[in-house]
């Protein structure tokens, strides 16, 4: 069995892209065991990274950034080539043109900016206990799950100035964002359970049952998909957080991402990837990847062109 869960994070955010993906989108996973990042989405070899990569985000030129939590590091990756561009001195979450970094620090209980080139400290906002799972919205917001404060925190990126804290599940681990950004969604790893949250009110709108330890989130068409850790399951829930299916995956399932009607679950346990079809609602593939998957994301074209 691997060893316990502690860190996605000294330093852990992710920044996910909430705008509709494109047919020929490209997904990739992150292993930590096996230090490398793989494009799942087709055949392809696994680009080595250094040891230890487990959160992965991603700028829109195709830069690809991963934190290697063990390091207290960052690396930057091309998408296309699997080349390590440099590796700067923290965690991660990236603004839509690359330039900033965005970091939950999760000893430190705080949101860092930092300057995506030279890891430079420009700004930063005390939080809340454990921050984890970040995204960043259209209107320049971070959302930041407090997994130890059982919230989720709001910081304006640009000023870094804290506007909300609402109140969620236990342990809130995981965000994705509606495409319209009208709803965020969040895992609670503990309770067993999503919270929907309204981002205009920026308050809670709903929680209801997920799978156990609820650890990843994807939004498509209208669907949110939730991996269990333990269930070793994906659920799928409505608009209205009714749950219409469960899906059977891997062990340990952690980071999802959809792409062309598949959703792809990296099974940090069994050291593969699961493929769902979406129109059939079931594991169609199972596609073997360097040890230790844990983070799962998808480009919305192929900006680094055919590599890995």
């Amino acid at each position: 069995m691997r060893g316990p869960r502690t860190a996605l994070a000294a330093l852990l955010a992710v920044w996910l892209l909430s705008a509709p993906l494109p047919a020929g989108a490209a997904v990739y996973v992150a292993s930590q065991d096996g230090g490398a990042v793989t494009r799942v989405d087709r055949p392809a070899e696994a680009a080595p990274v250094g040891a230890g990569p487990a959160g992965l985000a991603a700028a829109l030129d195709g830069t690809l950034y991963l934190t290697h939590p063990d390091r207290s590091v960052i690396s930057a990756v091309e998408a296309g080539t699997g080349r390590v561009l440099r590796r700067l001195p923290f965690g991660i979450a990236v603004s839509p043109d690359g330039r900033a970094l965005f970091v939950g620090d999760w000893q430190g209980g705080r949101l860092v900016r930092i300057d995506a080139r030279s890891g430079a400290v420009e700004a930063e906002v005390a939080l809340g206990p454990e921050p984890a799972g970040l995204v960043r919205d259209g209107a320049g917001r971070v959302f930041v799950a407090e997994r130890g404060g059982d919230s989720v925190a709001v910081v304006d990126g640009a000023t870094m100035a804290w506007l909300a804290r609402i109140g969620v599940g236990r342990a809130p681990f995981a965000l994705a964002l509606s495409p319209d950004g009208r709803r965020l969604y969040v895992g609670n790893v503990r309770s067993n359970d999503l919270t929907a949250i309204d981002t205009a009110a920026l308050s809670a709108l709903a929680t209801r049952p997920a799978g156990r330890s609820p650890y990843g989130v994807a939004v498509e068409d209208g669907r949110i998909l939730v991996t269990n850790q333990e269930s070793g399951t994906v659920s799928v829930l409505d608009a209205e957080l009714a749950l219409t299916a469960t899906i059977p995956v891997g062990r340990y399932p952690e980071g999802i991402a959809v792409a062309d009607g598949r959703a792809y679950v990296a099974n940090w346990f069994s050291d593969d990837v699961s493929v769902i079809d979406l129109t059939q609602m079931r594991e169609v593939a199972r596609r073997k990847v360097p040890g230790g998957p844990r983070a799962a994301l998808a480009l919305p074209a192929d900006p680094g062109g055919a590599g890995r």
